[in-house]
């Protein structure tokens, strides 16, 4: 590979090739702080709105173009929403704070596929509001503790070069002792991150695969060796960390593979660092198999077999998701600090007692457990 794609494939934003600009948008400060930053980017002013975007062509396979296209543009709506998690598996209560839109990298197994109605990146500028809705939050309930993260409909930092958003978030949340920020990412985009007042209130977080998946299933991230570098340099800037393997993918050699990740990453990253680690095995909803299957014919995961959950989605057998799941949690117990909370991500109570021999409500629900590896602020 050479020097030029690594670098693309460490920071995604540079495979945006226009931006388009919202009427509204076009004189915040926040747009023209992104468009100095991209010099050589051609823009293109919207008088009218979503509504003169270019048509990209036939759906799904305009999701490839729309990636490249980045709009700038004003959130009319509210910014922060509870996961959306559902009632059949238990959710660890974790608070989404709506950056923008889709992402400039491109994993076949992403749910966003299936999920968007229109095939553009998009980021909202009016961060002013965004961080007030925050404040609004915390004083009508300070005596809660949030968890909250970036990363629930688009990467947290694949396109931090441009926004510089990381900043103020963390600047903004270095104070908030009854909350943490989350930044979820496959990118390696961290170098706003150095040097921040951080106090502790900012995790970030890199999803994990076996290298099979990574290579074949994970376009445009960052290699595994590209997040973990990144990692334990904000270990080293006083960051904690979290790790997600979400979706654990069932594929041939898949035990040896994560166990290769999982060693590769303790052998890197400081273990006390770390306050937590997800799994989840692959689930998604029904039409996002034909949508995958249409842009990316060579995949082969999705010919496997699958049941439909409690929720509607498509989920491995039972058998086959514990089986998984102990194979992962016994490599992890391998490595792990003792304070470092492992959990399932949406999964009900019987997995988690066949795989951790105990159910969250059992140590005060998933929400606390997640709540204690952080705690307030000192």
């Amino acid at each position: 590979m050479t020097q030029s794609n690594q670098e693309k494939l460490s920071d995604p934003a540079r495979f945006i090739t226009r931006i388009y600009v919202e009427q509204d948008a076009a004189d915040h400060p926040v747009t023209k702080e992104i468009l100095a930053r991209a010099p050589g980017i051609p823009v293109e002013l919207l008088a009218d709105g979503k509504a003169a975007m270019p048509d990209l062509g036939f759906y799904p396979k305009s999701l490839s173009e729309g990636k490249r296209h980045l709009l700038l543009a004003r959130n009319h709506g509210r910014f922060f929403k509870p996961c959306p998690g559902t009632r059949e598996y238990i959710c660890c209560d974790y608070q989404v704070l709506n950056i923008g839109m889709n992402c400039p990298m491109d994993c076949v197994y992403c749910i966003l596929q299936a999920y968007l109605n229109n095939p553009y990146l998009s980021f909202f500028v009016n961060t002013e509001d965004l961080l007030a809705e925050l404040s609004a939050a915390f004083a009508r309930e300070p005596e809660r503790f949030w968890r909250i993260g970036t990363g629930e409909f688009t990467d947290s930092l694949a396109l931090d070069r441009l926004t510089g958003l990381s900043r103020l978030l963390v600047e903004f949340m270095r104070d908030k002792g009854a909350a943490v920020l989350e930044l979820k990412t496959k990118s390696a985009v961290i170098e706003n991150l150095r040097g921040l007042d951080h106090g502790n209130r900012t995790i970030v977080a890199w999803s994990l695969n076996s290298p099979a998946v990574m290579a074949r299933e994970e376009i445009r991230t960052a290699s595994l060796e590209q997040r973990l570098e990144a990692a334990a340099r904000c270990a080293s800037w006083g960051y904690r960390l979290a790790f997600h393997f979400d979706p654990v993918i069932y594929h041939e050699g898949w035990e040896q593979g994560y166990s290769e990740t999982i060693a590769r990453l303790f052998a890197t990253v400081p273990r006390e660092s770390i306050a937590w680690i997800s799994m989840g095995c692959l689930r998604y909803l029904p039409p996002l198999k034909n949508i995958a299957l249409q842009r990316f014919p060579g995949s082969r995961f999705f010919h496997e077999e699958f049941i439909e959950g409690f929720d509607g989605k498509a989920r491995y057998f039972r058998t086959l998701r514990v089986e998984m799941y102990r194979h992962l949690f016994l490599q992890l117990q391998r490595y792990a600090a003792p304070q470092t909370c492992i959990y399932l991500c949406m999964e009900n109570n019987d997995i988690w007692r066949d795989v951790f021999g105990f159910t969250p409500d059992e140590r005060g629900g998933l929400a606390a457990m997640l709540d204690r590896a952080v705690g307030r602020a000192a």
